[in-house]
Order: C-alpha cells, then sequence, then structure tokens
C-alpha cells in the first residue's frame, strides 16, 4: 500500500497539535510553516505555537466545561496540554504559562520527531486531492485566505482580536499594590492594583475618551468578539462594567489598609523568571502613548515599564455549519480538514482542541481505519458539533460551555455537583476513545 503524507498548513496551536497526533499514529507529516520568513501583524518569533494574545489557558479543573476540555485532551495525549504543564507559572486556579518556554517545547518536540518534516513556506494553493489540515489560523495570509475562500465558495467571515499589555515587574510599585488571589484561591499568584471610587472613576472616564489606534486593515467599527473585548469598548457600555468584569473586587482585601477596594487591576505572570506580568483584561487597541499614559493611572503602575503594548488584529474564521463535519473534514471536498481558530471555535485549548480531534480524524482515514465517533457528551465532542451544526443560526466563534453539551437529563441546581456529572459522563465515552 502507498505510505500517505498529510500536509498541514499553519504551525500554531491546532496545527502543532494536529501533526503530533499524526505522528502518533505513525503517519507521515509535511508541516508548512511560512514563519520565520513572513510573519504575520500579531506574530512576533520564530517558535510554533506562539501566544499572540494572554499566556492564559484560563480555568483548570474539571467544574467548568474549558477544564474538563483539557482533562479529556490529557487523556488523549495531547501535545500543547503535555508542555502546557511542563511551563505553568503560577496563576491561582487558572493554568498559565511561561509564554516563551511554552512555545520553545512545542517547536522542540515537533522537530524533534521523525515523523514530522518542518517546511518553512508560505503555502498560497490547496490541492483538494491531497490529504490537507489547513490550520493557517485567525491571521491567515493574504494568500491562504484567497485559497480558503475559493474552496470554500464565498466570503469568509471576521471578528477583531485585541492583546493585553504586558509591563516589567520590577517597574510596579508595590507599596501600592499588593498580593493575592480572590478568595485565596491560589495564595498570592496575582498582583493587585487597588482603586478607590475616585480613582476608579477617573480612570474610567480618561480611558473612554482615549485615541484608538487604526486597525491595519483599515476597517471601521470593526466587530469584536466579545470574550477579548478591548478594555476601552467595555469602560464605554457603562460605569460599572469593567467592576463587574475584570475589575472586579470581590475576594480582595488590601493588607495596606484593610479595606475592600472599589475596584482592583489584577496582573499576572507572564513568564518563569517572573519578570513580566500582564494586565489581565486589559486588551486593547489604543494608541501606544495612550495605553502609557491611560494606564499610568492605575495606583502602582504609574512608572510601569511597558515590555509589549497591547494591540489588536483581525481574525478570521469560515462558516463552518455549512463547510465541515463533525471530523472537521470539508462536507465537499473530504481530504480538507480544518483546525483552530479558523473553524469558529474560540480560545487557545478550543483551538488545540479542535487540531487533535482533526489529526485523529484524518489518521483514521489515511489508514483506512473506522472513523471514530465522539458525542456532546464531551467537551470535545460539544465544539466539534457546534461548528458542523447547519441548524445553527448567526454563526459566531465560541469557547467551550456546557450549554453546548447534550443536556443531562436530570435537574440539578448545585453547580459543583453539576459539573461533576458533565464529567464522570465525558470520561465514560473518552475512556473508549484511547488509544485508537
Amino acid at each position: 500500500m502507498e505510505e500517505k503524507t498529510v500536509k498541514i498548513i499553519g504551525a500554531g496551536l491546532a496545527g502543532c497539535e494536529a501533526a503530533w497526533q499524526l505522528a502518533k499514529r505513525g503517519v507521515k507529516v509535511k508541516l508548512f510553516e511560512m514563519k520565520p520568513k513572513k510573519l504575520s501583524p500579531a506574530h512576533k518569533t520564530a517558535d510554533f505555537a506562539e501566544l499572540v494574545c494572554s499566556n492564559s489557558l484560563r480555568a483548570d479543573g474539571i467544574y467548568n466545561a474549558v477544564g474538563l476540555l483539557k482533562e479529556e485532551m490529557r487523556k488523549l495525549g495531547s501535545l500543547i496540554m503535555e508542555c502546557a504543564d511542563a511551563t505553568r507559572v503560577p496563576a491561582g486556579g487558572a493554568l498559565a504559562v511561561d509564554r516563551e518556554g511554552f512555545s520553545r517545547m512545542v517547536t522542540e518536540k515537533i522537530k524533534g520527531c521523525e515523523l514530522i518534516e518542518v517546511v518553512s513556506e508560505e503555502v498560497t494553493e490547496i490541492n483538494t486531492e491531497e490529504y490537507t489540515v489547513i490550520a493557517a489560523g485567525p491571521l491567515a495570509s493574504d494568500g491562504i485566505s484567497e485559497a480558503i475562500r475559493t474552496l470554500t465558495g464565498g466570503e469568509g467571515l471576521h471578528f477583531f482580536d485585541a492583546a493585553a499589555p504586558i509591563v516589567a515587574y520590577d517597574s510596579i510599585d508595590m507599596t501600592k499594590a499588593f498580593r493575592a488571589a480572590r478568595y485565596g484561591k491560589g495564595g498570592d499568584d496575582y498582583i493587585n492594583c487597588p482603586m478607590n471610587k475616585e480613582e476608579y472613576i477617573a480612570f474610567r472616564s480618561a480611558l473612554v475618551d482615549a485615541e484608538c489606534a487604526v486597525v491595519h486593515e483599515g476597517v471601521e467599527n470593526p466587530k469584536v468578539f466579545e470574550g477579548c473585548m478591548p478594555i476601552e469598548v467595555m469602560a464605554s457600555r457603562g460605569e460599572d462594567t469593567m467592576r463587574f468584569g475584570p475589575l472586579k473586587p470581590v475576594g480582595l482585601t488590601s493588607p495596606h489598609d484593610g479595606s475592600r477596594p472599589y475596584a482592583v487591576v489584577q496582573l499576572r505572570q507572564d513568564n518563569a523568571l517572573a519578570s513580566m506580568y500582564n494586565i489581565v483584561g486589559f486588551q486593547t487597541h489604543l494608541k501606544f502613548g495612550e495605553q502609557k499614559r491611560v494606564f499610568g493611572m492605575i495606583p502602582g503602575l504609574e512608572n510601569a515599564e511597558f515590555v509589549r503594548y497591547g494591540v489588536m488584529h483581525r481574525n478570521t474564521y469560515i462558516n463552518s455549519p455549512q463547510c465541515l463535519t463533525d471530523n472537521y473534514n470539508m462536507k465537499k471536498f473530504p481530504k480538507i480538514y480544518f483546525a483552530g481558530q479558523i473553524t469558529g471555535v474560540e480560545g487557545y485549548v478550543e483551538s488545540a482542541a479542535s487540531g487533535l480531534w482533526a489529526g485523529i480524524s484524518a489518521a483514521s482515514a489515511v489508514l483506512g481505519n473506522e472513523m471514530p465517533k465522539i458525542t456532546s457528551r464531551t467537551a470535545l465532542g460539544a465544539l466539534a458539533n457546534y461548528i458542523s451544526n447547519p441548524a445553527v443560526d448567526d454563526f459566531q466563534p465560541m469557547n467551550v460551555n456546557f450549554g453546548i453539551f447534550e443536556d443531562l437529563g436530570v435537574r440539578i441546581k448545585d453547580k459543583r455537583e453539576k459539573a461533576q456529572k458533565y464529567a464522570e459522563r465525558s470520561f465514560l465515552e473518552i475512556e473508549t476513545l484511547i488509544g485508537i
């Protein structure tokens, strides 16, 4: 039998995970990545699986949908989860990673795999007769975007995403800030900058009036994904919107005077050396000078040194319910698979999860094995069903959540007990898939 090679376009989280799953099953892979010859507006390094926004993979544990998804991926031998667990940094109840260490580890493992050949080229054409996983990412180059548009028979949808700024730890004034996690979860994992009412109102006013940068693509009034809403957009939605979001003061007491702050800006460790911290929830597309001026109004950040300013960039995704099956391959061209945010899954973990399942599915097809089935009783299956369900109206990017799972069939009021039931049911199905 002729040995087949699967082509993967893009070495982001989804592409690397798909390549790993294929190689684990003995399938040769050609992984095409345009970096370092060509970088997107948001990418800065030559490493694979680069995290361009936050360094957090969100909540860990089984009591929320994304935590359950991570556990499913661990059980199925996820490369991304292995590297994330190995490079984690303190983040309370969340899984956050040393940004550079994580990407470096993924890159080393991919390049060290004998069955994966890395090709440093930009791909601009797609052969529908070749097994291919398109994981070009939401920042796909113009060339591959045009090929995808032709392949899918229509315009790609798009929205705009924003990244938070990062500051140097030694520039934070710890006589005003303090270390703590909300309700003591994680000890002193976060740096907290407390605000009284007057400081908060003045900060919000300056934020709303600050000048924004021109979006790279020149689109006015861009559509913004709610999960990565720029902080200035959030501020404009109402006086207390930020206080019920990333600046919520609940579960925190200032050790300086024993008071409960009116609002709190949190900073999370961004690298293993703890020399850099990102401002949690502060995705923004303010001009760099405005970021320094306005964010300098935050107590403790008056003299902050910005290692990286926040940026805003276009994210593109296809109309997956019309194009894809729940195995992430195209209905019209079955040998063509998609993975990552371009499918309409939103978030680092979800992107990697789609790559994991696309890789497993493609391996089964190439090897002539029976295609594995996964249901919405699992987080992996719930995502696959969401992006492939033609009944979904007004398709939008979606984070994994229990609302897209198959109903438990019983009414359970306690949230933790309900999550436990979801997890128990999920693991029963995932166990049958280990080793496929």
